[in-house]
């Protein structure tokens, strides 16, 4: 029997889950429009540990979201995340954010399209197909009226994630639909971290680093 706790922080949504054999068996989450995880993240690894009735030494593995996303929310996550797997002796499994927020959508057919904003016209994307399989590979790519026509003109398209806003004022397509208020979750992250944990496909804990897409670049304040 495999405890897996997982760990999203590549958005606003500060949120943790631990996992029984690929089934969430808790789950705690912020979805405030504010970044919180500094201050809440080791809270609720602690909430999920109590609501699961366990303890730290009984995690056998410890799964983080890699990214694409927001820059500082990758490296507190990675960072607590590689802090346990040392303290616990225990492996690091890396799960696609993007990969995971597709697993929101539950469609027979059509095109998943997983989006976070990355400022401006610009989002983070990937594209799915109804299985979830990946048939894009994630881009940072800039907006315009035709982007994702390919997929578009072939049947219905799910816009998922926080680069929706964006896009729903751009697109203007009869098979485009837009599922609005959702971040990727720890939830999604359950089913897809026990599968890497069963194959023993894991990090290397003491180099790994979250995959933030573009570098960061600091925004200098203004002088007066």
């Amino acid at each position: 029997m495999a405890h897996i706790l997982n760990i999203e922080t590549a958005t606003t949504n500060c949120s943790v889950s631990i996992s029984r054999n690929g089934e969430c068996i808790a789950l705690k989450e912020d979805y405030d429009k504010k970044y919180s995880h500094a201050e809440r993240l080791h809270v609720y690894v602690d909430d999920v540990l109590k609501e699961a009735n366990l303890n730290s030494q009984d995690l056998d593995a410890i799964a983080v979201s890699k990214g694409p996303g927001s820059y500082t929310g990758l490296r507190i996550g990675v960072s607590a995340a590689k802090g346990l797997c040392f303290a616990l002796n225990i492996p690091l499994i890396s799960v696609s954010t993007l990969e995971a927020l597709a697993y929101q959508v539950d469609c027979e057919d059509g095109t998943i399209v997983s989006m976070l904003d990355a400022r401006r016209m610009e989002v983070y994307s990937a594209v799915f197909d109804a299985k979830h399989n990946q048939i894009r590979e994630t881009q940072a790519q800039v907006l315009d009226e035709d982007a994702f026509k390919h997929y578009l003109d072939q049947g219905k398209v799910y816009f998922i994630g926080n680069g929706v806003e964006k896009t729903k004022e751009l697109i203007n397509h009869s098979n485009a639909i837009f599922i609005e208020n959702k971040l990727p979750s720890a939830k999604e992250m359950c089913s897809l971290g026990f599968s890497k944990y069963k194959i023993s496909d894991t990090e290397d804990v003491a180099y790994f680093e979250p995959y933030y897409l573009k570098d960061f670049v600091a925004i200098k304040p203004k002088t007066s």
